[in-house]
């Protein structure tokens, strides 16, 4: 099998690096990338092929960070014309997608529509100037006219969750075949309690790190022996940046950690020594922070919208909660029964073992590319 995997940037530490990394390293693949940051992203991807390419747009450095971005990596993608023999080319992030502009077999693994352009748009749009919206409105119009030629003319789509596949339905007119990421399962254990809430995500306001902070406070009204600890890859841009000042001075006065560029060594001992694990992205596309929590034996406690209401049992495996108010009486109960916790822990790591693995994954991915090659074939003897 010779697949390419195609990524417009390889520099942080997330769920769709995971997957990305994980295929790579499955079928020898290499990753072809506009930007790829070693020091930034997980080291494995050092012993993987990551070949930089793409064209230079001097002009777009004028623009704001994220249309700077999204200008390189549409222009880049559209235009390319891979010349290295392969069997299927298999994008992410979108607009990886584009490549299908210039070459037949694509698998893209959608790991969501792009927020920004689709479900976070108004919001996104209420912190920025009227240049900027100017801008960006005119940037996703162009998207939206560009990606609904291209992606009728791809091959095959694959995705995380039925979350995912409903907005790829909603937004694209697509069809999709769910294929759930697995978790390395053997490397997440269960030391103890330590008397802390974790809860570990990339520090973005889409990971609504705000909302736990302050259902967090409500908990600590009653309770002063928990403390909370944040942590996660936060990204140069500004957005991203003002939002981690903005957390900064929300924890101020309570019993608040936030902890930036952790290594997965220290994020696996935060996830075994924690009371719980909360998480509380809007609608999030399908969530390792459940499974790793799961995997480490350790209740969740989740906001109920999104990938984690397919993972997480409710009252089994952890909590679906609709409010601060309720994530933080969860947070009371778990702390107040420890025996419970426990037994929640025990049963969300079975559930890991049984319907997550990577095994399971790989089954379904190579049924996946077995049937884009047929129809890539097809089109070539046409």
């Amino acid at each position: 099998m010779k697949l390419i995997l195609i990524q417009p940037y390889v520099s942080l530490r997330g769920g769709f690096e995971r997957v990305m990394l994980k295929i790579a390293q499955h079928y020898g693949a290499p990753i072809y990338t506009l930007e790829y940051k070693p020091n930034s992203t997980f080291p494995e991807f050092g012993e993987t092929e990551v070949k930089v390419i793409g064209k230079d747009l001097p002009l777009a450095d004028a623009l704001p960070y994220r249309a700077a971005q999204g200008l390189k990596y549409g222009y880049n993608f559209y235009n390319l014309k891979i010349k290295e023999d392969y069997d299927v080319l298999n994008p992410h992030i979108s607009p990886s997608e584009w490549i299908r502009h210039k070459n037949p077999g694509v698998l893209w693994y959608c790991h969501t529509p792009p927020r920004e352009v689709y479900d976070l748009y108004e919001a996104r749009m209420k912190y920025r100037s009227y240049k900027e919206k100017f801008l960006y409105s005119a940037m996703t119009k162009t998207y939206k006219l560009i990606s609904g030629r291209v992606i009728k003319r791809i091959e095959g789509i694959a995705t995380n969750s039925t979350n995912t596949k409903n907005r790829i339905k909603k937004y694209f007119g697509a069809g999709s075949t769910v294929i759930n990421p697995g978790i390395e399962y053997g490397n997440f254990s269960n030391k103890g309690d330590g008397k802390y809430f974790l809860y570990p995500s990339r520090i973005t306001n889409t990971k609504r790190q705000d909302y736990v902070i302050n259902a967090f406070k409500k908990f600590e009204k009653g309770e002063k022996k928990h403390k909370l600890i944040i942590a996660g890859t936060l990204s140069p841009d500004p957005e991203h940046q003002a939002y981690y000042e903005k957390l900064v001075k929300m924890a101020s006065g309570s019993n608040i950690e936030i902890i930036k560029n952790i290594n997965d060594k220290k994020l696996s001992s935060l996830y075994a020594n924690s009371t719980a694990v909360l998480f509380a992205a809007i609608n999030e596309d399908y969530g390792f922070v459940p499974l790793e929590a799961m995997a480490s034996s350790k209740p969740v406690i989740s906001v109920n919208e999104g990938g984690p209401t397919e993972t997480i049992l409710e009252g089994k495996t952890g909590f679906l909660v609709n409010s601060p108010e309720e994530m933080a009486e969860r947070m009371a109960y778990l702390a107040e029964h420890p025996s419970d916790a426990e037994a929640i822990g025990k049963k969300g790591r079975r559930r890991v073992e049984e319907n997550y693995s990577w095994k399971s994954f790989f089954k379904k991915f190579d049924k996946a590319l077995e049937s884009t090659i047929k129809k890539k074939d097809e089109q070539t003897t046409e």
